[in-house]
C-alpha cells in the first residue's frame, strides 16, 4: 500500500478505533509523508479540531540550509510544513533530534516564534536527555517564554531506562509530558524475528536501510527476552505485538506506525487493551 489511498484508508481505519492524534515529520517517506497525509486529510473533510496533529523539524531536504534547528530553519521549515500539510497549523511542532551546532537558546527562540505566529500551539523535543531539556527549560524561564512541554522518546518493553529513571525529575519540575515512539522496539516485539531463520521477505530488517540497525537490534540476547513474552501472550490469548502495546499503554500516550491496514487491526486488536483490562 503507498500513496494517499493508502493513507486515506490508514487513517479512516484509526479513527475507527478511536484515534485522532497523528504524527509526521518533514523527513518521513523521502520527505513526501506530509504531502500525502495532508491531502488524504483534506479528502476526508474531517473537522481540524477534532484531530490532533503533529510534526518534527529538522532534516527537511537537500539544501545546505535545510538541516538543523537554526532561527532559519524552524520558521522556513515549519511554512514548508504547513504548506505539504495543506494546514493553518499543528498542535505540537518537535525538534526532531538535537543539533549540537545551533545555541539552545536560538531553538527556544525560533520556537516561540512559532507559536506566536500561531503556526503551532505547543513545541516540544524528541530524544534529548533530560540535561538538555533542563537547560532549554531554564533559558525559557529566564526569557519568559515557553518551554519544551513534551519530548518523544523511544520507549517499550526493551527501552525503558530514559523514561522511567532520567525522565522523572522533569515529570514533577517541568510538567512534562511524553508521545513515546517504536512501542514495538523497531518491530523486534513483535515476536516475528528469530536468530535461526532467514530474515522475512519485506520486512524492515530486510530492506538495505535496516541492516545497520538490523546488526544492533537482532541479538540473541534481546530475541530471548522476545521469546520469553511468547508464553505470556498465548496465556493472555493476545499476540507478542498487543502485548507489547498493552504494556505501553499504562503510559497514555505512545505512537504506533503502520504500513498496512493489517497492522492497525493486529496492534489493536478488536479494541485496544490495556494490561488493567487484563
Amino acid at each position: 500500500m503507498e500513496g494517499e489511498p493508502a493513507a486515506k484508508a490508514l487513517l479512516t481505519k484509526c479513527r475507527e478505533y478511536g484515534v485522532n492524534f497523528f504524527d509526521n515529520a518533514e523527513v518521513y517517506a523521502n520527505e513526501k509523508s506530509e504531502d500525502i497525509m495532508g491531502q488524504a486529510i483534506k479528502e476526508l473533510n474531517w473537522k481540524r479540531s477534532d484531530l490532533v496533529i503533529s510534526t518534527k523539524i529538522f532534516k527537511g531536504g537537500q539544501g545546505p540550509n535545510n538541516v538543523g534547528l537554526s532561527r532559519k530553519h524552524i520558521i522556513e521549515g515549519t511554512e514548508a510544513c504547513l504548506k505539504c500539510l495543506q494546514m493553518d497549523y499543528v498542535d505540537v511542532l518537535f525538534c526532531h533530534r538535537p543539533d549540537s551546532s545551533t545555541p539552545i537558546e536560538e531553538t527556544v527562540r525560533a520556537m516561540n516564534y512559532v507559536i506566536n505566529k500561531g503556526w503551532a500551539f505547543y513545541w516540544g523535543t524528541s530524544e534529548r536527555d533530560a540535561q538538555q531539556i533542563t537547560e532549554a527549560w531554564a533559558i525559557a524561564d529566564r526569557l519568559n517564554m515557553i518551554g519544551p512541554v513534551v519530548e518523544q522518546p523511544q520507549y517499550n518493553l526493551l527501552e525503558r531506562e530514559r523514561v522511567e529513571v532520567e525522565y522523572a525529575p522533569l515529570y514533577k519540575n517541568y510538567g512534562l509530558g511524553l508521545t513515546t515512539w517504536s512501542p514495538l522496539g523497531s518491530g523486534v516485539l513483535t515476536g516475528k524475528y528469530s536468530i535461526d531463520s532467514p530474515l522475512l521477505e519485506n520486512s524492515r530488517f530486510s530492506l538495505e536501510n535496516y541492516k545497520n540497525l538490523a546488526t544492533r537490534k537482532l541479538l540473541k540476547e534481546i530475541l530471548d527476552k522476545v521469546d520469553a513474552l511468547k508464553p505470556i501472550a498465548e496465556r493472555l490469548r493476545m499476540k507478542v505485538a498487543q502485548l507489547a502495546i498493552a504494556w505501553c499503554l499504562k503510559n497514555q500516550n505512545g505512537l504506533i506506525s503502520a504500513t498496512e491496514l493489517r497492522h492497525v487491526m493486529t496492534n489493536l486488536g478488536e479494541k485496544p487493551r490495556q494490561l488493567g483490562d487484563i
